[in-house]
């Protein structure tokens, strides 16, 4: 009687991993299968950056040996190659290249908008707020106080990497346009500022002793007519010249 109970107790066990067996291995088995997948998936989107990666580095040195060689046109199309095979500091360092190519080349809008461009493409906050510093220094000259503020003004937050260069291209900035009390303010806080560097603070203190003594309040109008005077060679270099008739030979 033993042997019959410890049979049956056999038979129903093997009864039980079987209906275990069917209910769970296929879930077993999807679930290694996805894990497979998963696996390759990310071997392959690994393998991927890695050759673009590779391609950006060298497009970006090709840039930069293009450009030792004064190659502009060379060097833009290496660094607009990087900018679209490589990661974001690629990207965002090779459009700063492009923009300061633009800057030679005096395409000052095309330029602002490749230093935009690069900022937004920057993880790192450092290449971010040094591509946002350039385009807003190269828009002091034609854009309004107001969009050089809206522009200089967040990266003088606590924390971000330029924010004492920031705060003193606000000052010349305010300065240029006439407010010379809110360039004051400025330059007061960027002076008393502990994490100031010593040379912008020596600057600063400068500034601040010429808008005392009166000569800063003339560096709107010193700058409206270098400006006006810019423009009025240009027009003259643009003009055409009179033809002006053949002198007479001479008698003998």
């Amino acid at each position: 009687m033993v042997d019959v109970f410890d049979q049956v107790e056999e038979e129903l066990r093997s009864d039980r991993y079987k209906r275990l067996a069917r209910t769970w291995l296929p879930v077993i088995g999807g679930i290694l299968l996805v894990a497979l997948i998963s696996a390759l998936a990310w071997w392959g989107w690994q393998k991927m950056e890695t050759s673009k990666a590779d391609k950006a580095s060298i497009a970006y040195q090709r840039g930069l040996e293009s450009l030792e060689a004064d190659n502009l046109v060379g060097a833009d199309a290496a660094f607009a190659q990087a900018a679209g095979e490589g990661n974001a500091a690629y990207r965002s360092m090779a459009l700063q290249h492009r923009a300061g190519i633009a800057v030679r080349q005096n395409r000052i809008p095309a330029a602002v908008e490749l230093f935009d461009e690069a900022a937004g493409a920057a993880r790192d906050p450092l290449l971010r707020d040094v591509a946002a510093f350039k385009a807003a220094l190269h828009l002091m000259d034609t854009a309004s106080l107001e969009d050089v503020q809206a522009r200089l003004e967040p990266l003088t937050e606590e924390g971000r990497p330029f924010r004492a260069f920031a705060r003193e291209a606000l000052a010349m900035a305010q300065l240029q346009h006439g407010r010379t009390a809110e360039a004051r303010s400025t330059l007061v806080v960027l002076k008393n500022s502990l994490d100031t560097p010593r040379e912008i603070g020596q600057r600063a203190d400068l500034t601040l002793s010429s808008i005392e003594d009166g000569t800063a309040s003339n560096l709107a109008a010193i700058t409206a007519a270098m400006a006006e005077l810019e423009a009025s060679v240009a027009r003259a270099a643009a003009a055409p010249r009179p033809q002006t008739a053949p002198a007479a030979p001479a008698r003998p």
